[in-house]
């Protein structure tokens, strides 16, 4: 298949990530950078979700999956945290036509219980008006964390052995794969992170664990298109050996 040019790459349309999951770093020090409240960064970020979101639907990745809000971000100050809870219906609001035209299929992974009602109304409103979409999938990680999902995806297993449903010899990792939030997804091929930080923050530990890793000086509201083919194009030019020869 003919290949795509961007920034002097020739990407290979036959060998793209079918899942690319990244870590949105850099926009609080992206806004400080400049002068403006942490906000102004959140704000500025949204942009390039709308960038690169466009950017995977078009060379065909399947599944997007943003970092959007861990469950260690409840620390930050008050008036962040309710901003970044309003974000989703602020960027559904404005893109979910848009998402529907191009045929993608909004999901969200994560533990819902704590999350406002006007987050999870417009989550669940993009959901629902996406589900039969068969494009990308735009995975939404909110209010989400690597270990309380596994946690969850432990006690759920522990009850079917419980209940007899379940035998501890039968415990596969197909199992495991049947409790976690991202149930019928491919584990990601790539993981992206922004801003000069390189360690996983307690994001997809259990599905990482193959994912080739690479890490962007660049704060997030600066990612362009351009970057994100570059690290499209390096994930290309590696063996992926999984513990093989």
């Amino acid at each position: 298949m003919q290949g795509k040019e961007g920034e002097g790459l020739s990407l290979d349309l036959d060998n793209i990530p079918q899942h690319i999951a990244i870590i949105m770093d850099g926009n609080g020090r992206w806004a400080k950078k400049r002068g403006l409240p942490r906000v102004a960064g959140h704000r500025a970020g949204m942009k390039t979700v709308k960038e690169i979101t466009r950017a995977a639907d078009d060379i065909g990745v399947k599944a997007l999956t943003l970092y959007a809000f861990s469950t260690e971000n409840w620390k930050r100050p008050k008036d962040e945290v309710e901003y970044l809870m309003r974000l989703p219906q602020e960027y559904l609001l404005s893109e979910l036509n848009e998402l529907i035209e191009q045929n993608v299929q909004v999901r969200m992974l994560g533990n819902k219980d704590q999350l406002p009602d006007y987050t999870m109304n417009a989550v669940f409103e993009a959901q629902e008006k996406t589900k039969q979409n068969t494009g990308l999938v735009l995975n939404f990680a909110l209010n989400y964390g690597s270990r309380d999902e596994m946690l969850h995806a432990i006690r759920c297993i522990a009850q079917e052995v419980k209940n007899d449903n379940l035998d501890i010899q039968d415990i596969s990792e197909q199992t495991m794969n049947q409790y976690l939030f991202t149930e019928g997804l491919p584990d990601p091929d790539l993981l992206i992170r922004t801003s000069g930080e390189v360690r996983l923050s307690n994001f997809m530990l259990w599905q990482l664990a193959y994912s080739e890793l690479w890490f962007s000086e660049v704060y997030w509201p600066d990612f362009t298109r351009e970057e994100f083919y570059q690290a499209i194009f390096e994930y290309q030019h590696r063996s992926r050996r999984y513990g093989g020869v």
